[in-house]
């Protein structure tokens, strides 16, 4: 059986040949490959495991059933919330394999597009095709036993057949990762009977049965009838020596020098559920890998991504581009009546079998068989029979006649007015005939949405620029689709609510480190290896460049399959990435502030500080800073900072001719992960060097990103006496370059530069500013005065003579 380490010291001499992130289609793939092809393989997956029986039904256990360990929270479900739709996720050992409806469909071959032109420029480019990926199709179907629905008399999948027989249009029952018979494929389906253990064993050691037709399995499947990865792919990891390490979440990683990764993670300690914690206190765990595959999902993966940019120099600008939800929309059919020939209410039963079972295919343009348009897919979605009871709980007010007669009729018996005293026929029709929720039937549909969504960071936390705008013709050709069904079934179609507002909701969520040809098209190959970052793979959902169009979980392993056998052709170690090492993380000398101490008479030094704070742009890539102004102004790179400079000491600060000072506060950047503490801070004010007409003011701080990979921001502003009256530009313009590592003053040469870019004081800052100024000890009003003298006598030196009598500049 699984069990959870309650604790695990941090291991930074581990290595191993390969580290996954994450456990769904492609992290469960890959552990497996390259376990079973005799590398050591660690998964690192943040949820916990969900054994048959552990999926929480009741209303108490659901509303604990969801993903935020800040909050307490260990679940399952994990929700995002962006501008323009919503995402729904897994949480778990298995990944999305906990919450999906099971359908194995390969992706159509005409829709491995190439060149096909985007809104706003670009086009979307599949690397590869669909004859690259049939082997793998074949083998990951075989490994999750793919196979149809094999019942003849469920309502609801008779109904969509019926119903694309009347429209003309091409229906199937497409292949599930579900177990019906316990004999396997063709044998005779019998709910409920025992299945029996595969070679490899099972992780939970729990019994499985076949389906039992509960509808349930988009909320996990308690009778492990469900084909899941880890009843799979992760038993079968495990069968083959991989460790499989759950409540593990990845913060970071960063390239080694000489090859390889340092992967860096937190423990979610089982203890901890149901209580908050601070989450960014807890302890980073570090392991060594030779490769690394990212496989947390379009959102995970990319996010990882985004937020350790700055480990990665030279990293496709593609990076967040391509993003789409594979064309997810639901609708609804309520009121289903015989059909076209028909009258009176038609049941569709939606709680019997599981969720999908039928899936309608509508051609795309692509097809060359005359369909015009984008393709879709439109499937039954059905769902848990407790929805039943809400859906009519949902009818009230069409009840209350029910209820009435009821209540009259028990009325009369207490008044000895009804003999009778058998009760049931009265309480069937207080029941009523439910007709509501058994003429019900949610439709899903998907398809070939258009992928210009575009993710990032945003104050730190993930983004997505993606509406249906620019999908429109497609979503309305899925909404006719629909539609049409429930009109050949007699009923009436209904959107879901978000469509109102124009928002969907997505459980395919794809794109965001797309593959492609080369870095200028995406930020991995065909095989999901990062370009200019050797043994970094993105195996999952994140690498594809647009909607698979069809269920997209099978393609995602498929082609993680593939990538695995390109990487077990290849050496354990892979080469090592061609960019220079970046600095020790040591902070080494540097000049700053000397601690505070008593002065010789035994009096304890005054204090001064002051709070600034400066934003402006700054580019990835660039080295001289006005062209990273430049660069960073058209991309929307803003760097800012707010910072409290301190002289422990203001008599020492005055004499020292290099005026030095601590600094304390927090850098933001999104294209750096976010908001970035500062570690340890350097400020020299005015210092001097070999030219007499300039001074400058000197910025070294040393930070980390959220991934936990050291950074230097180094900064300063040139005071110099110019042609012209430039004072305040001179004094409020800093010019900024981010180093990789936290390198000691004198290391700058060395260094590589990560960015630069210029950030500026504006004018309602500074004035804040000037009210920021404090000074603690026994003679504040003394600090303050030497502190200006010193301020406006340098700067009277520097810009002195621009004011200065004709005769004395003479």
């Amino acid at each position: 059986m699984t069990h959870e380490r309650r604790h695990r010291t941090p291991e930074t001499d581990e290595e191993v040949d390969v580290v996954v992130v994450g456990s769904g289609f492609g992290g469960s793939v890959a552990a497996y490959r390259l376990a079973a092809g005799g590398r050591s393989v660690v998964v690192l997956e943040r949820g916990k495991p969900y054994p048959p029986g552990s999926f929480p039904r009741t209303p108490a256990a659901m509303a604990r059933n969801f993903w935020d360990p800040s909050e307490g929270l260990h679940g399952l479900f994990d929700i995002w919330s962006f501008r323009g739709l919503e995402g729904v996720v897994s949480s778990g050992l298995g990944g999305g394999s906990l919450i999906y409806a099971n359908v194995l469909l390969r992706k159509d071959p005409e829709w491995f597009v190439h060149e096909s032109p985007l809104p706003g420029g670009g086009y979307e480019n599949w690397p590869i095709s669909r004859q690259d990926l049939d082997p793998h199709y074949a083998e990951v179907e075989r490994m999750l036993g793919a196979t149809p629905y094999p019942y003849q008399d469920t309502p609801k999948t008779r109904a969509m057949h019926e119903a694309a027989d009347l429209l003309d249009l091409r229906v199937s029952r497409p292949p599930l990762a579900v177990s019906f018979s316990a004999d396997g494929e063709g044998g005779t389906p019998v709910p409920g009977t025992p299945l029996p253990e595969p070679p490899y064993g099972n992780l939970h050691g729990l019994p499985r049965e076949t389906c039992r037709l509960t509808g349930e399995c988009d909320l996990g499947c308690n009778f492990g009838a469900k084909n899941t990865l880890d009843h799979t792919y992760l038993s079968a990891a495990r069968h083959h020596g991989a460790d499989l390490r759950t409540r593990c979440e990845v913060r970071g990683f960063a390239p080694r020098p000489g090859g390889g990764y340092e992967v860096r993670y937190v423990i979610h300690d089982p203890a901890r559920e149901g209580h908050r914690t601070p989450t960014g206190r807890l302890p980073l765990h570090r392991i060594r890998c030779r490769r690394l595959v990212l496989a947390a999902g379009a959102f995970g993966s990319t996010f990882l991504l985004l937020r350790n940019r700055s480990a990665l120099p030279g990293i496709s600008t593609a990076l967040g581009n391509r993003f789409s939800g594979n064309g997810d929309l639901l609708g609804l059919i309520l009121k289903a009546t015989g059909g076209s020939a028909g009258s009176g209410p038609r049941r569709l039963a939606s709680s019997t079998g599981p969720v999908i079972t039928s899936a309608i295919r509508v051609g795309d343009a692509l097809d060359g068989d005359g369909s015009t348009g984008r393709g879709h897919y439109v499937e039954d979605a059905g769902y848990p029979a407790f929805v039943d009871w809400l859906a009519e709980v949902s009818q009230v007010p069409k009840s209350l006649p029910r209820t009435a007669r009821f209540a009259l009729h028990r009325l009369r018996s207490r008044l000895g007015l009804a003999p009778q005293s058998n009760i049931s026929a009265a309480l069937a029709l207080l029941l009523g005939p439910a007709v509501f929720s058994d003429s019900s039937l949610p439709l899903l549909g998907m398809g070939r949405d258009v992928p210009d969504g575009r993710m990032s960071l945003r104050r730190g936390y993930l983004d997505v620029d993606w509406t249906t705008l620019t999908s429109r013709g497609y979503f309305e050709g899925v909404r006719r689709t629909m539609a049409d069904v429930a009109g050949a079934l007699g009923g009436e179609f209904h959107d879901n609510p978000l469509w109102w507002t124009r928002r969907v909701i997505t459980v395919h969520p794809l794109g965001g480190a797309p593959m492609g040809r080369h870095p200028a098209e995406g930020v991995c190959d065909g095989y999901g290896e990062v370009f200019g970052h050797p043994g970094l793979y993105v195996l999952d959902g994140a690498a594809l460049p647009g909607p698979v169009g069809a269920n997209p979980s099978l393609t995602i392993a498929a082609y993680a399959d593939r990538a695995c056998t390109r990487i077990l052709e290849q050496p354990a170690t892979p080469r090592a990435a061609r960019t220079p090492p970046a600095p020790a993380d040591a902070p080494g000398h540097l000049t700053g502030p000397s601690a505070a101490a008593n002065s010789p008479d035994g009096e304890r030094p005054t204090s001064l500080s002051f709070t600034e704070e400066m934003k402006g742009y700054v580019a990835l890539g660039a080295t001289d800073p006005e062209e990273g102004r430049a660069l960073g102004r058209t991309r929307g790179q803003r760097l800012m900072f707010r910072l409290t400079i301190t002289a422990d000491d203001v008599d020492r600060f005055v004499a020292d001719p290099r005026h030095p000072a601590g600094a304390v506060g927090h850098v933001e950047c999104d294209v750096l992960g976010g908001r970035l503490p500062v570690e340890a801070g350097w400020f020299n004010l005015f210092t001097r060097d070999g030219d007499p007409s300039r001074r400058r003011m000197l910025y070294r701080l040393h930070l980390r990103d959220p991934g936990g990979n050291p950074l230097t921001l180094v900064g300063h502003k040139e005071v110099r006496d110019d042609p012209g009256l430039d004072v305040w530009s001179d004094t409020s313009t800093l010019y900024v370059r981010v180093l990789a590592g936290h390198v000691p003053e004198g290391g700058d040469d060395g260094a590589r530069v990560l960015a630069a870019g210029v950030i500026v004081i504006l004018p309602a800052d500074f004035a804040r500013q000037l009210t920021s100024f404090r000074a603690s000890g026994p003679h504040p009003a003394r600090a303050l005065t030497r502190f200006g003298r010193l301020f406006l006598g340098e700067l009277w030196d520097a810009y002195g003579s621009l004011v200065a009598p004709a005769r004395e500049r003479g």
